[in-house]
């Protein structure tokens, strides 16, 4: 078992290609730290939030890897929020030193998944994924399993509506993979990898601001994300160095992918999906481009599962000049705002949803820390929390539902290398 002493820094190359992977799982199996701090919040249903992660520097990394976070995280982070303030109460780390930097919560909210992105694993340099059980009383993470994730440098992870089939994204082997949820909540191995492939995008981006030099994957294909679409019918992934976003048609028996007709579509050259989003209506698709600084407005045929674009817009405010790597992206759950990252001008672009979907900028806010590599609402949409890994803390903001603004709390809260945030209401009071 990984000792508190070494951290996050004893994961060498060496070391792991000498092992078997059981060996390597079983060296890397976490160490769970609690904390004597027991906040008791007045609310029927105690909230937790769980924090993903850079908890190993990136080694061999490629010379468009811009984000070279250098592991300040430990792990998994567990917290209490009080649901007044938005204020984050630590209770807990999983010691993990292999980068956890994405996470899942099933919708019975009794397993929590990790993406841990490294490449370190056999001979093919792959990256893990873990399952863990919640318990119920008090959020504990016990580990069940770890399983390769079908790429090296996992990046993003989603689970299917069915609750059976988990999808990863591996962003420096440039392949998506589906991984069986077990009946025990465990993960099984594969059942379907499949790697992309395609012309490279030139290293300038179509619609980067002026005088930018954002050239992050342009190098080759870079897999950054995995989801469903609403029905489950469809699953779509966008590959950053292809510049398309690419839709299959998911075989729930078999967890199988299969290519829809068209297989993809494509974004304007060199600009780099990185994220996107559904608007809760379901016809409306919104992309978010890493390298172009832009939002792309999508309609989207559930039927026929084509995506058709229809407006594209600039994250950032008029006038701005410069380099900009683009981030995370939300809509709203009552669908009336959209909110895009910027890192570099660290701030979250605030647009306004017409009855058409079209989108209007209407405000920006500074995000009160160095690259805002991700943010997401709380379950009642009150507040948003944006993880801002380079300055190793995560800003807490309240969200005005009716202006879509954003208004900064004064919470901070310090996390090394935050990446990732998921919520979850326990069923039992604490």
């Amino acid at each position: 078992m990984l000792s508190t002493a070494s951290n996050s820094r004893w994961f060498t190359k060496h070391a792991v290609l000498s092992l078997g992977f059981a060996t390597w799982v079983a060296a890397c199996s976490p160490v769970v730290a609690q904390n004597s701090e027991d906040p008791t919040l007045e609310h029927e249903k105690p909230l937790f939030a769980y924090v993903g992660t850079f908890s190993s520097p990136l080694q061999d990394v490629l010379p468009t890897q811009v984000d070279l976070p250098p592991g300040n995280g430990r792990g998994i982070h567990q917290f209490q929020v009080d649901r007044n303030t938005g204020k984050m109460i630590p209770t807990g780390i999983v010691r993990m030193g292999n980068s956890p930097s994405h996470l899942a919560i099933n919708a019975d909210g009794t397993r929590l998944y990790s993406a841990n992105e490294t490449d370190r694993v056999g001979e093919e340099r792959h990256g893990t994924v873990s399952a863990f059980s919640i318990d119920s009383a008090n959020g504990k993470l016990t580990q069940l399993n770890t399983v390769t994730s079908g790429g090296a440098g996992p990046t993003y992870i989603s689970i299917h509506p069915d609750g059976r089939h988990l999808f990863v994204a591996n962003y420096f082997g440039g392949s998506i993979s589906v991984l069986p949820i077990l009946p025990n909540g465990q993960l099984g191995d594969a059942s379907d990898i499949k790697q992309d492939d395609g012309t490279i995008g030139p290293t300038v981006a179509t619609n980067a601001p002026p005088g930018s030099f954002a050239f992050s994957g342009h190098d080759r294909t870079h897999a950054h994300m995995i989801k469903a679409d609403p029905s489950g019918k469809f699953v779509l992934h966008v590959d950053l160095g292809l510049d398309k976003i690419f839709v299959w048609k998911f075989d729930s028996n078999r967890g199988r992918l299969i290519a829809n007709d068209p297989p993809s579509v494509s974004l304007p050259p060199g600009d780099g999906p990185r994220h996107f989003d559904f608007h809760p209506n379901g016809q409306w698709f919104y992309s978010i481009q890493e390298e172009g600084s832009t939002v792309a407005l999508f309609d989207w045929d559930s039927v026929n599962g084509k995506l058709s674009e229809r407006q594209t817009i600039s994250s950032l405010p008029a006038g701005y000049a410069g380099s900009n790597f683009c981030s995370e992206i939300l809509v709203s759950s009552d669908g009336r705002y959209l909110y895009a990252g910027n890192r570099l001008h660290d701030s979250v672009g605030i647009f306004a949803i017409g009855k058409d979907g079209d989108l209007k900028h209407v405000g920006d806010e500074g995000t009160r820390g160095n690259y805002p590599r991700s943010f997401e609402f709380d379950p009642t949409g009150k507040f948003l929390y944006c993880l801002n890994q380079r300055a190793d803390n995560i800003a807490v903001f309240d969200v005005n539902r009716q202006t879509g603004q954003l208004n900064f709390t004064g919470h901070f809260t310090p996390v090394g290398n935050p990446s990732a945030i998921v919520f979850l209401e326990l069923t039992n009071k604490h």
